[in-house]
């Protein structure tokens, strides 16, 4: 079979084999390429140890960077870009289900495939002498099959991620997770615990971003979740009894996701949005289901996961504000619609249509097309105000603090209060919005 690599990596493969070393092109740049996919950075793996390749690239006047050269890597750049070089490797005993305790490195390249946690991340390529696929990730690929290197109870106990790993592939690729790896999984997957909330982070993120969202299902069946993400759990497990749903809060949840473009920002919120609702459930004489107040608590609660989960500053208060205004419906005139953007703050647009949508689509059929044509008449109304250059925000006003003071009035807090007073006249009537016409209603008011 043969591979097309960049000429960038058959340069380093080469150089390494000129001074009587092996060298491949390894793990994920591999798989992707067989898959047809563009790798987002490619691995190169060798018999020569750290030292020996920075002493061959030195010769060259080839910078090299001490990435992780006790774990044997080494950052070849060649004209600015990075390219891990990593010695054949034997891990030594995980003590934490997580990392190595040390490593040995080997001449072996079969023996630094075996530690590979998946067979399609297990096979490796150069030109002379072509795919090296020892465990079948051809196979695999074929059968859109996730599988361990050898026995998967081993490699989930030696990193405990590897378990949410899978998951993550599965998502990406559309593959099913093999039998025996997933029972592996389920025997231990409360080890997840021993991961930091970062490394989980990462997984989480590109699982809910892929082409395969709903893939979430399986870190719940696999008890994953029930360990990092137990509130997800807890919406599986709470049903909807109501004519505006079809599914429980964690089956609606999963059918969101699928509506929505594969943003980060988007896919968390829709994975967020309903959260609170088995805390806010309460149910009527007649049976059915209300979850009065859950954006509110959803927000808050959407807040200490994603904190929890180390996420950053920016995207937890988008999430937050987006679950927080997802179920915010104001009645359809222009002034309605100024002062639920005011309110809401423009920042939330267009987002906020996107997320309506796709929780309407995952709702039951009941008045679908009204709730829709509900949000495509907010949205119209919305972009013929941004169109007009409507007054939406203080920052908006045709007049400042400056304007104020300019006209006489003394600096201090009745500044601000005299802008919200001129900004909620502006926001019903937004042809007052005229500098002229705005310190006309400040001097007849003194």
């Amino acid at each position: 079979m043969k591979i097309v690599l960049p000429e960038k990596v058959n340069f380093i493969i080469e150089t390494l084999e000129e001074h009587g070393y092996e060298a491949y092109a390894v793990g994920g740049c591999v798989r992707d390429t067989m898959l047809h996919r563009t790798p987002g950075d490619w691995d190169i793996t060798t018999q020569a140890k750290p030292e020996q390749v920075k002493e061959i690239f030195a010769e060259k006047k080839i910078h090299t960077i001490d990435t992780g050269i006790q774990h044997g890597t080494v950052t070849v750049m060649v004209e600015h870009e990075g390219f891990e070089v990593t010695t054949y490797r034997i891990d030594g005993e995980y003590e934490d289900a997580r990392h190595p305790k040390n490593v040995q490195f080997t001449a072996s390249l079969l023996e630094d495939l075996k530690r590979r946690d998946f067979t399609i991340n297990a096979m490796a390529y150069n030109d002379k002498n072509g795919l090296v696929d020892a465990f079948d990730g051809v196979g695999d690929l074929e059968r859109g099959v996730i599988r361990c290197v050898g026995c998967a109870t081993e490699r989930f106990s030696e990193d405990a991620l590897r378990m949410l790993r899978a998951v993550r592939f599965a998502a990406q690729l559309g593959f099913a997770i093999e039998e025996e790896t997933k029972k592996a999984m389920v025997k231990l997957a409360p080890n997840i615990a021993k991961v930091s909330a970062e490394r989980i982070q990462t997984e989480l993120v590109k699982l809910i971003t892929s082409a395969h969202p709903g893939e979430i299902k399986t870190a719940w069946e696999t008890g994953l979740t029930a360990v990092f993400l137990p509130e997800f759990d807890r919406m599986m497990e709470t049903p909807q009894n109501t004519k505006h749903h079809c599914y429980s809060v964690g089956e609606h949840t999963v059918a969101a996701l699928n509506h929505i473009v594969g943003d980060k920002v988007l896919r968390l919120t829709m994975l967020l949005h309903d959260v609170a609702k088995p805390a806010c459930r309460t149910t009527d004489e007649s049976g059915s289901d209300h979850f009065y107040g859950h954006p509110k608590e959803g927000s808050e609660i959407a807040r200490k996961i994603l904190r929890r989960l180390k996420f950053d500053n920016d995207t937890t208060d988008k999430v937050c504000r987006l679950v927080c205004w997802h179920d915010d419906n104001p009645p359809l005139s222009e002034k309605n619609i100024r002062r639920a953007v005011s309110r809401i703050g423009v920042e939330q647009y267009p987002a906020l249509f996107a997320v309506k949508r796709a929780d309407i689509l995952a709702q039951s059929e009941y008045q679908r097309g009204e709730k829709l044509a509900y949000v495509d008449g907010y949205e119209a109304l919305y972009r013929d105000i941004l169109e007009k250059n409507q007054c939406l925000t203080i920052r908006d006003l045709a007049v400042n603090g400056s304007d104020l003071i300019a006209a006489g009035m003394k600096p201090g807090k009745e500044i601000g209060e005299t802008l919200k007073g001129l900004l909620e006249l502006v926001l019903d009537e937004p042809e007052l919005n005229t500098k002229e016409r705005l310190l006309e209603r400040i001097c007849s008011h003194e």
